[in-house]
């Protein structure tokens, strides 16, 4: 296996870890009646800030999975990995751990910034299979 699939299986890994730490509080908060019912209305009381942004950090990295798969599928059966891809797949899930704190605790500006470096570093792995 190629080290920018280990770090998919381990960017997958985590978008489960992810699942759990939001899904744990909204049960909490929302209540299993509601979280396991059909969802046809807005639910009673909105979720905390804290877990709000829990969701929305959940939903981002199901974004950000889809392009840095994309890379490396790419650089896997293009058979174009190099130390290059490899540290920018690795840049990738390390800026994809630090986001999770960064957005649950309102870190500004650094969760843009923090977002930004796993976006460059998807994207350097689909131009350097280019070149």
């Amino acid at each position: 296996m190629t080290p920018e699939l280990t770090v998919l299986a381990l960017a997958g890994l985590l978008q489960a870890a992810q699942y759990v730490a939001f899904a744990l509080p909204a049960n909490l908060e929302l209540g299993t009646r509601y979280t396991s019912g059909p969802r046809d209305r807005a639910p009673e009381r909105p979720l905390s800030t804290v877990t709000g942004r829990l969701q929305r950090a959940l939903n981002n990295h199901f974004e950000a999975l889809i392009l840095f798969t994309l890379a490396v599928v790419v650089v896997t059966l293009g058979d174009q990995s190099t130390p290059v891809t490899r540290t920018a797949a690795w840049a990738y899930l390390a800026a994809r751990v630090l986001y999770i704190p960064a957005y649950a605790f309102g870190w500004q500006p650094w969760r843009s910034a923090i977002w930004a470096a796993g976006f460059f570093a998807t994207v350097t792995m689909l131009v350097a299979a280019l070149l």
